[in-house]
């Protein structure tokens, strides 16, 4: 018996201890919390417990709030503090830390984070540079010679809020001493996501397509950008803005194009657990002549290989001139196997 009541005792001081040594959460409706705060975001307190795992309770809805450890707390009008939250009732708190006690309400927190870590508004606005190269290399020999080289690069800038991407590509195909292709790339895109799903951009593009004979080609283009899907599991953004179009051609035969029009494109983006499917089109039509108007499409599916740097890139491209000079096919397509190398 005594045994017993030695037991619950002890039970019952455990409970007791554990609940004076956690983090306690009241709401409107009566409920009490126990577990540990961590993260205050404005709209939302993240609890987590040992009962029902990570509780995630409307921020509104919270009318007292209790810590054991210190936090790092920013207040809506972006005053920054670190200390322990005490209940003062009806939805008012006081944060006591070593420069002393100040008294708010819940609503008033605007973000909390663990002392030592980085700031979540900085990070969330940090830009970081990510670099990637290219190279695919095939050949042939015997019967008829075949030698042809591929080689892109791209860096981008990426924030929560932008991103800045610049790129290069040269493809160069030579069969029984005929070239096959011939052409280089240099581009800029820039976007701007201002207000939720939706962006502006500004891009640029130019090069050169020997086989074609244009001599110098270039696409300037700005508008606004719509993300119709964006989530974890895949995005989909819509492009749609005005453009400047110029090919210029190494022979009188064929009239250079210079010609204002739109700029339409898609881009769509499904990752999986280790690898990422990407496909990309873009329409660029003339107002002079809405017939004449040049299109592009690339699909390709990218997984890691060994090395955390190092992955392999598979898929097609097609280009499409509807206005071609004589002699040329309207449509080239290449269908490719591509070592990618990327860091940061």
């Amino acid at each position: 018996m005594k045994f017993h009541c030695a037991l619950r005792a002890a039970c019952a001081m455990f409970a007791l201890t554990s609940a004076l040594l956690a983090d306690v959460v009241e709401t409107k409706n009566g409920a009490r919390l126990v577990g540990t705060v961590t993260k205050i975001d404005g709209s939302h307190v993240t609890l987590a417990t040992e009962y029902a795992g990570t509780l995630t309770i409307k921020q509104s809805e919270v009318v007292s709030l209790s810590t054991e450890k210190p936090l790092n707390v920013r207040l809506t009008g972006g005053t920054v503090l670190q200390g322990t939250f005490v209940s003062a009732g009806a939805g008012q708190v006081q944060l006591t830390g070593s420069d002393g006690t100040i008294s708010t309400t819940v609503d008033q927190l605007a973000m909390t984070w663990s002392p030592g870590a980085e700031d979540p508004a900085i990070e969330f606005h940090q830009r970081s540079w990510v670099y990637e190269v290219g190279l695919d290399i095939t050949g042939k020999s015997g019967n008829s010679e075949q030698l042809g080289t591929a080689v892109s690069g791209r860096a981008t800038l990426t924030s929560s809020q932008d991103t800045l991407q610049f790129y290069t590509a040269l493809n160069r195909q030579e069969s029984d001493g005929v070239k096959s292709a011939d052409q280089f790339k240099a581009g800029v895109d820039y976007a701007n996501n201002f207000s939720g799903k939706k962006s502006w951009y500004v891009r640029n593009e130019g090069g050169f397509d020997r086989i074609k004979d244009v001599d110098l080609y270039n696409v300037t283009a700005a508008g606004l950008g719509y993300d119709l899907i964006k989530s974890a599991n895949q995005t989909l953004t819509g492009r749609a803005g005005l453009s400047f179009r110029y090919e210029g051609y190494g022979t009188t035969a064929i009239e250079d194009v210079r010609s204002a029009g739109l700029d339409i494109g898609f881009a769509h983006r499904i990752p999986f657990e280790t690898s990422v499917l990407t496909t990309n089109v873009s329409y660029v039509p003339a107002f002079d002549d809405f017939a004449k108007y040049v299109a592009f499409h690339e699909s390709f599916f990218e997984m890691p290989i060994t090395a955390s740097l190092w992955k392999l890139r598979i898929g097609v491209s097609n280009a499409f001139n509807s206005a071609p000079g004589p002699g040329v096919k309207e449509l080239d397509t290449t269908y490719f196997t591509r070592l990618i190398l990327n860091w940061k």
